[in-house]
């Protein structure tokens, strides 16, 4: 019997993410440091929406599966958009677009945020993931589909408790599967965040 992408399987792809709106290529397993995804199946390690598109598919399978927003990184949230003092960055001379910082708001939450504009005296900062409120076309090749060892399955089981408990009360929990997105300087600590909406 053929083995099917189903909960606990192991399965290995090769895919290609592009924007829906434009075609153009976000990520790609042959990209240059790009590497084919390893997950096991049922445990949110992938966005909701291509998860649920991958069940039935065996290994040589090619599918393309389109995933809304919702089902992938969430609906852009102006909320998330916040000016800040070019002072207040870590390196206020240096700061340019692309830069990632991680906040930290009155409440002790930290967050990654994107520089997304300078001008003389701001900086505009976006907390949404880079691919919020893109539609994604995922071209997707199975190369291998196996039954998950006992140790894989707790380790994707507890991965996803570590991430359900990140993310309590919070929406943006959907999705682990983040390649290519971490440009620019990574881990930067933003002491406070300030409260100016843009």
């Amino acid at each position: 019997m053929t083995l099917t992408i189903q909960p606990n399987a192991r399965a290995v792809l090769d895919y290609t993410i592009r924007l829906a709106r434009t075609n153009e290529v976000v990520d790609a397993s042959t990209s240059e440091g790009g590497e084919p995804i390893a997950y096991v199946h049922g445990y949110g390690m992938l966005v909701p929406g291509l998860e649920r598109g991958l069940v039935g598919l065996a290994a040589g399978d090619r599918r393309e599966i389109e995933v809304a927003p919702e089902e992938a990184y969430g609906l852009h949230d102006e909320e998330l958009v916040v000016e800040v003092a070019r002072s207040e960055m870590p390196r206020p001379k240096k700061v340019k677009i692309g830069d990632e910082i991680v906040a930290e708001s009155e409440d002790g939450d930290e967050a990654v945020l994107r520089v997304i504009e300078v001008k003389e005296d701001l900086v505009v900062l976006d907390g949404n993931h880079p691919l919020a409120g893109e539609t994604l076309r995922y071209e997707v090749t199975v190369r291998e589909v196996r039954e998950a060892t006992e140790e894989e399955i707790a380790e994707a089981a507890e991965a996803f408790e570590e991430a359900e408990a990140e993310h309590a009360g919070g929406e943006h929990g959907n999705g682990a599967h983040a390649h290519g997105q971490g440009q620019g300087q990574a881990n930067e600590t933003l002491v406070q965040l300030g409260r100016s909406k843009k």
